[in-house]
């Protein structure tokens, strides 16, 4: 899809986009120009002037929305607060992905809870419609309470998820050991709420308890900072984005020293599920990015 016509823009962010050349960087805060609710049947809502989202579920139907624009590569941050109370049952999924049967896909899942019970922020990355890369977190905080920052990172070395800047996960392009890495086709945000108290909450075990419905979780404070893909072709340069703009850092970002120590922190206290650890799993022998050093 073509990207928002600069004819939209305030006087401040037409110079910010003359200034960034070749980047496209969202105009944050006005949800109604970045995205589309595509399914809910009124359960979704773009509210405040475009300050806030709102996605609900109730027993005959969840909601979702997704972004106008679609990304290759980019630095994608969202402000959320999910579902509060008893939640078991329901997911409340973000995330990128391409079209078609090999797609790709970068997930963020939060997988709802009794109360009192912690979330489960579920991660996992696809590439060439191959999955199974699931990394799994308590979080530090209660996500119910207020908003917190969920981002993604994706340039064409590594896929970086991070919580209120936090890094809490790091998937490396190991394409020189034969793992695919989404690299090539263009992705689009999506989000839905939804009932899957099949599987969402231990296993199945705990189904959704209807009399708490609606259940409601919050959007706000959108920013991509990305390369815009339309009508076949990227907003940034064919050249490295790096050499063309200042605000380019993410492109080649990687972690630091301190970023490393922290996701190290996070991994050791807070994740309760890592599938380059299940042994069981993969019988004939992990994943070949669990054991090389160029994998996080």
């Amino acid at each position: 899809m073509a990207s928002p016509s600069t004819s939209n823009l305030s006087p401040k962010l037409l110079l910010v986009s003359l200034l960034l050349g070749s980047f496209v960087v969202a105009s944050v805060g006005n949800l109604y120009q970045d995205f589309d609710i595509t399914w809910g049947d009124g359960r979704a809502k773009i509210l405040n002037n475009g300050q806030l989202l709102t996605l609900s579920l109730d027993k005959a139907s969840g909601s979702g929305f997704q972004s106008k624009n679609e990304y290759l590569f980019g630095k994608i941050d969202m402000q959320l607060k999910l579902v509060p109370g008893n939640s078991a049952g329901t997911v409340t999924a973000y995330y990128l992905s391409s079209q078609g049967p090999t797609h790709d896909e970068i997930d963020f899942e939060f997988l709802g809870n009794l109360s009192g019970d912690p979330y489960i922020l579920h991660t996992n990355v696809f590439s060439q419609g191959k999955g199974n890369r699931e990394q799994q977190f308590y979080l530090w905080f209660d996500p119910t309470a207020d908003f917190h920052t969920y981002s993604i990172l994706w340039n064409p070395q590594r896929i970086i998820f991070s919580v209120d800047g936090t890094p809490i996960r790091e998937f490396k392009n190991s394409e020189s050991i034969g793992v695919p890495f989404p690299k090539n086709r263009p992705m689009r945000i999506y989000s839905s709420l939804w009932n899957a108290d099949d599987w969402a909450t231990r296993g199945g075990l705990v189904k959704t308890d209807w009399s708490q419905a609606p259940f409601t979780a919050s959007y706000r404070n959108f920013n991509a900072n990305a390369c815009v893909w339309s009508s076949g072709s990227s907003s940034c340069s064919s050249t490295s984005p790096s050499s063309t703009s200042t605000n380019s850092g993410w492109y080649s970002q990687e972690l630091d020293s301190t970023s490393q120590e922290r996701m190290k922190w996070v991994q050791k206290n807070y994740m309760i599920y890592n599938y380059c650890t299940d042994t069981k799993r993969f019988p004939q022998g992990l994943p070949p990015e669990c054991t090389a050093t160029t994998t996080s």
